[in-house]
């Protein structure tokens, strides 16, 4: 399936796909599956060469240059150890969580794909908690297109964030 590539721009990033890459995502996984790193295997042949494991596009974050949660020189970093490991809440006194993550693949990621990503808001909608108030939901619609035009992922990740902290 063919579709017209995104340009650069602010809401668009390149994300190479690299070989070791694969391979070392796949290994921080417990996953020894040869397609990930053994070009001579059986199984990797028949799937025409080594591919990348189905979460593999969430490391395209590393090569967003507005990811939020990379440690940027003379930047406080929420992950440092000097306070929560996680980001404050976006508004209020609740918490934002990430509540779903789903994938669509059209093309197999194979290592020398470039990777154009852009994002664009989805749905929202609301829905009432009698622990956390009211329950603001939003999607997040992330494409990966390949060198050659082609779709190759669709990622849907829908984030919520309560009205107010929940307590146990």
């Amino acid at each position: 399936m063919a579709t017209d590539a995104p340009t650069s721009g602010a809401d668009t990033f390149r994300f190479p796909v690299e070989r070791g890459h694969i391979m070392m995502f796949a290994r921080s996984l417990g996953d020894d599956n040869p397609i990930f790193f053994d070009e001579d295997h059986e199984h990797t042949r028949q799937r025409g060469g080594i591919v990348a494991p189905p979460t593999f596009v969430a490391s395209a974050a590393q090569f967003d240059p507005d990811w939020p949660y990379r440690p940027r020189p003379g930047v406080a970093w929420n992950g440092s150890g000097r306070g929560p490991g996680f980001a404050p809440a976006s508004s209020g006194s609740g918490t934002s969580l990430h509540a779903e993550q789903h994938y669509k693949f059209h093309v197999p990621l194979r290592p020398g794909d470039v990777l154009t990503v852009s994002r664009e808001a989805g749905k929202t909608w609301e829905k009432n908690s009698a622990r956390g108030g009211t329950l603001k939901f939003s999607e997040e619609i992330t494409r990966f297109v390949n060198q050659n035009g082609e779709l190759a992922v669709t990622a849907r990740r829908v984030r919520v964030v309560t009205e107010r902290a929940v307590t146990p």
